[in-house]
């Protein structure tokens, strides 16, 4: 008899997520299934692992036409509950992790900081090739919310679509993850893009002012479509309204030939101590 592939399903969102009863839905045919997700809202913990001992418990996640989904809550982190499922609960080595549908999108350099992305590099730690799935949002307030105003029937349907792919075939060398982020007015019949990560900055903080003191105060989004790089996620889902896929490796070291580097930082280390470089100095 062939075994099912396992897939473990995640999110940043938490457990009553129903962005994470959609990616449920998106995939319960395709294998067998082990849900696992953080108890709470976990949004921007990014890989993190909180020094607190952690409650697993046992839930039950009911989902369209009444059929139930056993799955387990963890109290802590999107990347400690993906450690506890494949470490403590996986039958065996999963097939995939899927972790998402996340309110909001992960675009730019805001994916180090996102609980989703966070979730799919432990499992591409453990060898798991990682789905990570993302809805543009465009009320800020419902990134922290389960509003149920939001529609995932456009990211299920490319959750499914990029997950089939996933399960069929191994993805190349150097690719450890595949960032999916969908537009908030797209449909199935919206074109999607390879795209590359943006090096800019859409994310930003505010900040309060009280009583002379500053806090950091929620974040909002900006950006000057003239500047976003157009082969960029940030590009495709923010300017051309199209489904970004980015190819993410967790190998973050630079491609750049490191026997040039080595070369050039060595004439530079024997010119400091020399004596021969003039650095800049502080006022």
């Amino acid at each position: 008899m062939t075994t099912l592939p396992l897939i473990l399903v995640t999110n940043d969102d938490g457990i009553a997520s129903p962005g994470l009863h959609a990616a449920i839905e998106a995939v319960s045919d395709l294998g067998e299934l082990l849900v696992i997700a953080p108890l709470t809202q976990q949004t921007a913990a990014s890989r993190s692992f909180p020094p607190r001992r952690g409650e697993i418990v046992e839930r039950t996640i009911r989902l369209s036409g009444g059929r139930e989904v056993q799955a387990w809550a963890l109290d802590g982190s999107p990347a400690q509950a993906v450690r506890w499922g494949i470490l403590a609960l996986a039958p065996r080595q999963p097939d995939l992790l899927i972790s998402g549908i996340n309110y909001g999108e992960n675009i730019g350099m805001s994916v180090t900081v996102s609980g989703t992305v966070g979730a799919a590099i432990e499992g591409a730690t453990f060898g798991v090739p990682g789905l990570a799935v993302s809805l543009e949002v465009e009320d800020p307030s419902h990134h922290l919310n389960h509003s149920d105003e939001v529609d995932f029937s456009a990211a299920r349907f490319f959750l499914r679509q990029f997950a089939r792919v996933m399960l069929c075939t191994k993805l190349p060398p150097d690719v450890d993850i595949l960032k999916l982020d969908v537009p908030t007015n797209a449909t199935p019949t919206t074109p999607w893009r390879l795209t590359r990560l943006s090096r800019q900055r859409v994310i930003h903080s505010g900040v309060r002012v009280e009583n002379g003191r500053k806090f950091l105060q929620g974040y909002y989004r900006a950006f000057d479509p003239e500047t976003l790089e157009h082969d960029s996620d940030a590009y495709a889902v923010l300017v051309d309204r199209v489904v970004s896929l980015t190819p993410l490796s967790i190998d973050l070291t630079a491609r750049v030939d490191r026997a040039h580097l080595q070369s050039a930082l060595s004439e530079l280390v024997r010119q400091v101590e020399t004596s021969t470089v003039k650095c800049s100095e502080p006022a």
